[in-house]
């Protein structure tokens, strides 16, 4: 492509095409492809030197600035535990989930502890941001507030204010006048994004984005945004449910797949410091379809329970649905327990749910949904006080996981007294505890529910 060429690039999916066309053929989205202009070849002279350092020279990690606490254990432990100076966080979540009332509490809590603190808004008035901090309490914080959607005028706002943290709600309603596009175009993010970035590495501020989220759950705009910040969190949760979950998807300065969990209160959210006890506050007398698996999210332990409902089925292809977990991870299971315990599942119905809104994605729940699933069939239910965990392999065999430790002290704290684990999996203390190693899961099914 020459140099002059025009470069057209879809604003939903962020595809490049060679020219205009009504419809993206990446996304199949209509009237989204956006003229933009080109890139140059590059700097026609070589620059000046750029200072380098060594590695040995810079200062060790106990020299390093500490990091900012915001009083809220829950968002620090995401952070990786605190707030780093000149870092870049965005944040994505689903519209009305409760993104910008954590942050305005967030931002008021690190202003209590000494932290300058700017909150620019794109989406409301000053007024009306104070209406909100009014309602949650926070309304004498000393937080600077900003309506502006302009970003030249936020930059020269931010560098003559100085503050320590900035927050822009949202990243979508930014626009900057040299580049000829709407706001929220992929144009647009990605410029915005980038010049907020640049500006937080370059003057030692943090800044935290919010982003809007597509239908995918995906954050909207181009995927190159995740790419320049340092941290992406997602702000998670079922609208049925008041539990909200912070994840870490990627964090430069701590463990990614962390997790904070929130509940959502008429005073705002209030952070949950004991998440196992939470999900399983309903979980009553044992019943059919139950079980309880003992998880790790990021380096927290968390049990939740996983509920199953088999029933026949009217229809000539039987139902699977799944909330909460991967519908083809059911699939597989499902498989497996046909194919090597013999145990048939055609004309069946299969519901699954994690309990709380929570989701899980560990291969560790496999032994607790395959246990589940058998004991809503076989209508036979577990002792209520054992936790299942183990990952499910193609030939049927049980494969250890990591921290079986930590599992089992976060099971006995909870009161659970037993514990079923894949055979060669590193127990080492759990006092309280009786872990029954199972090999294979024709074994289990033969000791569980004596079939297989």
């Amino acid at each position: 492509m020459s140099k002059n060429s025009p470069v057209f690039t879809c604003s939903q999916c962020g595809a490049v095409h060679r020219k205009w066309s009504g419809k993206c053929d990446a996304c199949n989205a209509w009237n989204s492809i956006v003229e933009e202009a080109p890139l140059s070849t590059g700097p026609k002279a070589l620059g000046g030197k750029g200072k380098t350092i060594l590695l040995t020279d810079l200062a060790t990690e106990e020299d390093a600035p500490p990091r900012a606490s915001s009083g809220i254990d829950e968002l620090d432990r995401v952070l990786g535990g605190g707030l780093v100076a000149a870092s870049a966080i965005l944040v994505g979540g689903d519209p009305g989930i409760g993104k910008s009332t954590l942050l305005l509490q967030a931002a008021a809590s690190f202003a209590m502890n000494g932290v300058k603190c700017l909150y620019i808004s794109g989406e409301e008035s000053a007024a009306q941001v104070r209406m909100r901090a009014q309602r949650l309490g926070l309304q004498h914080a000393p937080v600077m507030l900003g309506a502006e959607t302009n970003l030249r005028d936020i930059l020269t706002t931010l560098d003559t204010e100085r503050p320590r943290l900035a927050i822009i709600d949202s990243i979508q309603t930014m626009w900057l006048d040299t580049v000829e596009a709407a706001p929220g175009s992929v144009s647009q993010v990605r410029a915005a994004a980038h010049e907020l970035v640049t500006f937080a590495k370059r003057r030692g501020v943090a800044v935290i984005l919010v982003g809007h989220v597509t239908k995918d759950g995906q954050i909207a705009g181009p995927r190159v945004v995740e790419h320049m910040v340092d941290t992406v969190l997602y702000f998670e949760g079922e609208r049925g449910h008041q539990f909200r979950i912070l994840r870490a998807v990627k964090n430069r300065f701590g463990p990614s797949d962390e997790i904070g969990v929130f509940e959502m209160t008429g005073n705002g959210l209030q952070q949950v410091l004991n998440p196992s006890a939470l999900f399983l506050s309903e979980r009553g007398t044992a019943n059919p379809g139950s079980a309880v698996f003992a998880g790790i999210e990021g380096t927290r332990p968390v049990l939740t329970e996983i509920q199953a409902l088999v029933a026949p089925s009217p229809l000539g292809t039987p139902r699977r649905t799944v909330v909460g977990l991967d519908s083809g991870r059911l699939s597989t299971i499902l498989a497996v327990l046909e194919a090597r315990c013999g145990i048939p599942f055609a004309g069946l119905d299969v519901f699954l749910n994690v309990a709380g809104g929570m989701r899980v994605t560990e291969p560790a729940a496999d032994l607790a949904v395959a246990a589940a699933i058998l004991s809503a069939r076989e209508d036979v239910a577990i002792p209520p006080e054992t936790v299942l965990f183990g990952e499910i392999s193609l030939s049927g065999a049980l494969r250890p996981v990591g921290q079986t430790e930590n599992r089992l002290k976060e099971a006995a704290k909870l009161g659970f007294s037993q514990a079923i684990a894949p055979s060669r999996s590193k127990i080492g203390s759990a006092e309280g505890m009786k872990v029954r190693e199972m090999p294979d899961l024709t074994t289990f099914v033969g000791e569980m529910f004596g079939a297989g």
